[in-house]
């Protein structure tokens, strides 16, 4: 029987190396998190690590191997699994035999929790108490969820020599690999949008399809942005015999790293096209499934399987997390940036949380960094830009690019190039050099600036868990890359887990400024702003295709503004603050309509 979840959050995945051993700090808890399973090299490392610590046999995979970056995967992973595994019983060992225990425990667990109230009935029992407590932490304590994560953009092709290897071999189907051949009872979250070709290596894995007990050894999770974008993908992989198992809505711009902006489409409205059309995905889903299933001659389930849908991005406070569960019916919420600052969940060097733990609202910031040309957010003064800025002022622009999982450009090469890279930037600047008579010092100087701002995301965004535990780095020095949510400005302390597992619960706040906006209006804000400058920075002549997109848009935020208050008016939340949030609300609608759609040229 599968047991209830412990907790209603779930810490998302952040980065490269931030969330690389979450599982290892806090599944033994019940605690859900997800791993970035991108950067083989810092896996290894990590592999290495651990090994050591917790007295496992390592030997090293090096990419002497054939197939090193899948192996390399699963054998972390599998580590991972078996320290949780004895990190859980030694917790449940130190649950039966400590009262004092039991209650730290039950102080990081939100107060709705049946299982709270099970420990508290057993406390007061008193004599039986140990023998009682045994079984009942074997019927319905579980640990956290140890998921991966693989983006799905990142399916860079690999060559031996100048043979191009394998589709199979490509970085993101080399990770699926990885994670399919574990002993992981888990799931694969997929992120940034659809990749048909990797979808269909799915296939190739049996515990991707359901047993006859209906069960999934391993599970897909989508992080989606809005409702259509689920059915599209949802209905792709069904029609190839495979479940998704949860759709994880994530802010499209109140989020941490990567930013998918939507059409003007806001959280609120998004979350409520999931609720009113929840059973219309299941059952588009379940029907296209059973027919695929039918086809291969596969087991196929008579009813549709679980379904839960999810939600992260921007969350702050209790009052906000309850809404979201309440309002919504979603399953869980995700707590991304602030677990940042909780030195026993994340991967973060002392350096970088100092940086986080002074951050203003206008040190964060969506920027055009990433070599993958999305918008990505992240932190102003961080080491990386630093160094970046030394690079550029003595006319070294680019990085070495070690590692090439970003190198997808094909611009100069088949093989393809990082646009962080030196090589990468001495190109395109004595492209530039070239021109340099022809265009304004302006346009110049833009242009250099729109080349030479790309950050090695690869090294960058690794390098935190070196600095933590000590590792070596070698090569060129590119400090750290972090990538929190603008949410992170309101978070100005290291917090212990308890603290902060007691924040989200309502017990206590970690927050110490009073002027946190609500997640809603922050969303809004950012989606005001960024519409305003995708039109401001708007040149030449724009499209009739253009004109439609932004109008659309327009017209999305507007209507989101009218569903918050109405659906806010008769909420039971955020009474305290309403006056104040449907004041924002009017003035970013005054600030939307003020903004001027250029006519069609022409």
């Amino acid at each position: 029987m599968t047991k209830k979840p412990i907790h209603t959050f779930h810490i998302p995945v952040m980065g490269l190396a931030y969330t690389i051993d979450s599982p290892i700090r806090v599944a033994q808890y019940g605690i859900s998190s997800v791993i970035s399973i991108a950067d083989d090299d810092l896996i290894e490392k990590m592999r290495d690590f651990y090994s050591k610590k917790f007295n496992f046999p390592y030997e090293e995979i090096s990419q002497k191997f054939h197939d090193y970056r899948a192996q390399r995967i699963t054998s972390y992973l599998n580590l991972v699994d078996q320290i949780v595994k004895q990190k859980f019983e030694n917790f449940k060992k130190e649950l039966a035999e400590s009262k004092t225990a039991v209650e730290n425990y039950m102080a990081m667990l939100p107060n709705t929790s049946d299982i709270k109230k099970g420990f508290q009935n057993l406390l007061e029992e008193g004599m039986s108490f140990k023998e009682n407590i045994q079984n009942y932490i074997e019927s319905h304590l579980s640990a956290g969820a140890i998921d991966v994560n693989i983006m799905t953009k990142l399916d860079k092709d690999n060559f031996e020599k100048e043979a191009q290897l394998p589709v199979e071999f490509n970085d993101a189907h080399a990770a699926l690999r990885g994670f399919a051949n574990s002993n992981l009872e888990s799931s694969v979250v997929l992120s940034a949008g659809m990749n048909p070709r990797l979808y269909s290596y799915f296939e190739n894995f049996p515990d991707f399809f359901p047993n006859e007990n209906n069960q999934l050894k391993k599970k897909i999770i989508l992080k989606v942005s809005d409702y259509r974008s689920a059915m599209i993908q949802g209905n792709f992989l069904a029609k190839k015999g495979l479940w998704v198992s949860e759709y994880r809505i994530e802010s499209g711009l109140n989020c941490g790293g990567h930013a998918f902006a939507t059409d003007g489409l806001l959280l609120g409205t998004i979350l409520e096209e999931f609720k009113e059309k929840k059973e219309q995905l299941v059952h588009s889903s379940h029907d296209l499934m059973t027919k695929a299933l039918e086809q291969k001659n596969l087991y196929s389930p008579d009813a549709p399987l679980p379904l839960k849908i999810t939600v992260q991005g921007g969350v702050g406070t209790a009052e906000e997390h309850e809404f979201l569960l309440d309002t919504y019916e979603v399953d869980s919420v995700g707590w991304g940036s602030p677990f940042l600052l909780v030195p026993e969940a994340t991967s973060v060097d002392k350096k970088t949380r100092n940086l986080l733990i002074n951050a203003k609202e206008e040190d964060l910031y969506l920027s055009k960094i990433s070599p993958l040309g999305v918008p990505f957010n992240t932190l102003k003064g961080s080491t990386n830009e630093v160094l970046k800025q030394k690079r550029i002022h003595e006319n070294k622009a680019g990085s070495s690019c070690p590692k090439r999982f970003l190198a997808l450009s094909k611009e100069y090469d088949p093989k393809g190039i990082c646009s962080a890279s030196k090589k990468f930037q001495d190109l395109k600047l004595a492209e530039l050099e070239n021109i340099k008579d022809t265009i304004t010092v302006s346009v110049f100087e833009k242009t250099k600036t729109s080349i030479t701002e790309k950050s090695c995301l690869c090294v960058g965004l690794a390098n935190a868990s070196y600095l933590e535990n000590d590792i070596p780095i070698k090569g060129q020095a590119q400090g750290v890359v972090i990538c929190p949510g603008p949410n992170m400005a309101y978070f100005d302390q290291e917090v212990s887990l308890k603290d902060m597992l007691q924040h989200i619960y309502g017990s206590k706040s970690v927050i110490t400024t009073a002027d946190r906006p609500n997640l809603f209006v922050k969303e809004l804000k950012m989606y005001v702003d960024y519409f305003r400058k995708e039109v401001e920075n708007s040149r030449g002549d724009i499209t009739a295709l253009q004109l439609k997109k932004w109008n659309t848009f327009k017209i999305n935020l507007l209507s989101g503004i009218d569903y918050y208050q109405t659906m806010l008016a008769t909420s039971l939340y955020f009474k305290n603050d309403l006056n104040t949030i449907i004041k924002q609300f009017e003035s970013y609608r005054l600030e939307l309509t003020a903004i001027q759609i250029a006519p069609q040229n022409g």
